[in-house]
């Protein structure tokens, strides 16, 4: 047991967590989504591209097993280790990170139950309204709502062709978005 704590598995397991998280970052920093589909370049437009592609990579790995729901579990936690270490570098104190961090959890698992039930409906209209009631709240209509509800459900397909062992090693590969 103590082998696996701390030993060589553990440094593996946090090499694969590591490259998991570094690609769905890489996912939700495709340039196209800020610069043509007019998603904010904000922390708070970051934050809902970041738990866009968590669920999309949520929702592949649901039902695959134990250790599929280990690993998703890892990074879920990860995701929020990141949303924590990026909201103490903005600036907010250890008073107020956990509240922000309870609302942010709370409107984390909102969309994605949004966006799982659209999904598993083959909706695109509703999935298109969903992300443009999370991503640009502000905005009166955002057409660009469309071309990324697309996107997911390109991504959810995309996703789901990939085999569960190429995941859980550590390999898992989003589409690229297109700016037209």
């Amino acid at each position: 047991m103590f082998k696996r704590l701390f030993g060589r598995e553990r440094h593996a397991n946090r090499a694969i967590t590591e490259a998991l998280y570094a690609q769905i970052v890489a996912a939700a920093r495709q340039t196209v989504f800020y610069s043509h589909w007019n998603v904010p370049d904000t922390p708070l437009g970051r934050f809902e591209m970041l738990s866009l592609h968590m669920f999309l990579f949520q929702h592949r790995l649901r039902g695959e097993g134990a250790a599929a729901q280990e690993v998703a579990q890892v990074l879920i936690d990860e995701f929020f280790l990141d949303v924590d270490h990026s909201l103490r570098e903005l600036g907010i104190g250890d008073v107020g990170v956990p509240k922000r961090m309870k609302k942010l959890a709370k409107m984390f698992y909102g969309r994605t139950a949004a966006y799982d039930d659209a999904l598993e409906r083959n909706d695109h209209d509703g999935l298109t309204a969903a992300l443009a009631r999370n991503v640009r709240p502000d905005a009166g209509a955002w057409p660009e709502a469309a071309r990324l509800a697309f996107y997911v459900a390109d991504a959810a397909g995309h996703l789901a062709a990939q085999p569960t062992e190429s995941i859980l090693s550590g390999t898992v590969m989003f589409p690229t978005a297109k700016a037209d």
